[in-house]
Parts: structure tokens; sequence; C-alpha cells
């Protein structure tokens, strides 16, 4: 819910209404931390404040980032060789589009590292500003060579944020905050890989952007995404392990497993929950499946003990969810 209520942020008031209620988001989840909304919806809501404010950068910067200019840059870098080549010209373009955030790449020794400088006052802003043009930067460099570039470590000019576990499937799992300035840091010899795409390819990245972008090369190898995995909800449900079974199986005591997803803002209990919130959400709008077989199939005996965890993870019982997203 962070990233919603940062992407709506710029939106007046009646319009941030009307853009929520489109996309089926209630107003109220703003204030729930631990809500969450499909790929898809946010996918389809970055694209609603941008047609809104005529501003493909949230609005975040002094110079409004048009509508079609994302597809212009990728256009112009499609002609590049290499991966290297095609930052520089990447990063020229967003200093053309942008006033008040920049990036440089710098190669130091075995490290490539794109720095960014960014002047926005608003700290909240700054920080939201830093997110979406790595995002937007390392979403497109994956999709040029065709799989995802690894991120070795992030460096954020920011206090550590409430939402960092959601950074170690974004970037990485090694992250450093209150650093002086944002980086990411990645292998020099990625730079000299070789462009895959082509403009046929090109119309079919740009038609599914910017879901494309934020989600197709998420990082799989943080400890968070592990267990998610190692977790996945399936047609058949089988018994999750208990924190010590699945430490012995990842080859780690449980203290230093413990510690590894403390590291990357995460909990055993926690990753739990949110993978039983995304397979309900999934249900609940894409299925009939009715909710006391949804219950039954996360192991609830008591339906009303589910209808309450759901409430507290969104806000809403899971009927009235149901019927706000089918409306």
């Amino acid at each position: 819910m962070y990233f919603v209520n940062a992407a709506v942020r710029k939106l007046a008031p009646e319009r941030r209404a009307c853009v929520l209620a489109s996309l089926n988001i209630p107003e109220a989840w703003l204030a729930l931390g631990n809500a969450r909304v499909p790929a898809a919806t946010f996918s389809a809501l970055w694209l609603a404040v941008a047609r809104e404010l005529d501003d493909e950068f949230f609005g975040l910067d002094s110079r409004a980032m048009k509508v079609g200019s994302f597809a212009l840059l990728c256009q112009a870098v499609l002609g590049c060789d290499e991966l290297g080549r095609a930052v520089r010209r990447m990063l020229r373009a967003f200093g053309l589009f942008l006033d008040d955030i920049k990036g440089e790449l710098v190669v130091e020794g075995e490290s490539a590292v794109i720095r960014v400088a960014n002047r926005i006052a608003d700290p909240s802003d700054r920080r939201f500003a830093d997110e979406t043009l790595l995002v937007l930067m390392h979403g497109l460099m994956c999709w040029l060579v065709s799989r995802r570039i690894v991120i070795r470590r992030v460096d954020f000019a920011h206090p550590r944020p409430a939402h960092m576990a959601e950074y170690t499937r974004m970037f990485s799992k090694d992250l450093y905050f209150d650093m002086p300035g944002t980086a990411i840091h990645f292998d020099a010899g990625q730079l000299a890989s070789g462009i895959k795409q082509d403009p046929a390819s090109l119309g079919r990245f740009l038609r599914t952007a910017p879901r494309s972008v934020f989600l197709r090369y998420r990082n799989e190898d943080s400890w968070t995404a592990r267990v998610r995995r190692r977790l996945h909800l399936g047609e058949s449900r089988e018994p999750w392990p208990a924190f010590e079974e699945l430490a012995h199986e990842f080859g780690l005591s449980p203290s230093t497993f413990r510690r590894r997803l403390e590291a990357e803002g995460a909990s055993y209990h926690q990753i739990k929950d949110q993978l039983r919130n995304d397979w309900v959400i999934d249900r609940l709008t894409n299925s009939s499946m009715s909710i006391d077989d949804i219950a039954a199939h996360l192991g609830y005996h008591d339906a009303s003990v589910f209808h309450r965890a759901f409430k507290r993870w969104n806000g809403l019982q899971p009927g009235a969810y149901r019927r706000r997203q089918l409306a």
C-alpha cells in the first residue's frame, strides 16, 4: 500500500477518489499499511495517474515526463549494440525528460554503478522518485538483454523504510540505508551484453508496460523470495514446515535463518500471511471459489477466524472485497 499511496499523492483529492474507485481500490485502504493490491491493479493505477497528470513520473519532478516519453526512450535505446551504450543513452534521455533527478554510470573495478543525483525537496517524494527511476532503469536493462541483471547491492540515501522487505524482491538482498547517495551496483561485465530486442518485441513490451517493467525481472535470490517459492500455495495444499524445519532444509541454524530474514525486513510469520493474502485475493478476484472453501484450503477450520485474519490484512471482510472487485 505504500506504493499505492505514493502513486496517487500528487492527484487532487477528487481525482484521487475517482481513480481509486475506477480500479476498485477502497480509499480507506490508503491508511492500511498491510493491505495489498495485485500487480495488474498497480500497473493500471500507474497508467491512470499518468493520464491524469500527463506525467509518467507521478508528478514528482518539477518537469512533467509527458505520456509517451517512456516509449520514446525505449525506441532510442533499441538502436544500441550493447548494454553499456544503452544505459548511457537511457540516462541522457531521463536527463532530458526530468530536471530534478539524474543518473550517471561509472565503472569501479569489477562493478558498474548507476548513481542517482536527486534534488527533489520533499523527502517522501525524493525517496519515491529514486525508487521509480531505479525500477524503470533496471526493468528496461533486463528487458534489453532478455535476462535479469543481478544487482549486487543497493545504496539508498534514505532511512530504512517500513516496506524494506519489498526491496529484496525488487532489487537485491544487499541493501544499505542512510548512504551519501542512492546507487545500484552490478557486474561491469554485463555492460558488454548484446541487445536482444527488436521493434516487434518493443511493441509487445510497451503493450504490457509498466507491469512488464516492474514484475517480469524480480529478484528471486533473496531469502524472502526463496521462502515464498518453497511455500508456494498450489491447488493441493501441503502443510507448511515449522520454522526450525525450514531452516534445516536451507542448511541454516534457526537463529541464522531468522537473522537473514530480519536483515531483509521480513519474518517467517509475515511471509506466510502475505502468501495467504495474495492467494486469497487472486481467488476472490479471479475464481468463483466460495469463501468457505477458500478458508478451508488455507487450513482455517473456523471460518470466522479466517474472516478476522482477512480483515486484519485488508481492512474489509472477504465478501465485501469480492463485491468491490467484481463491481
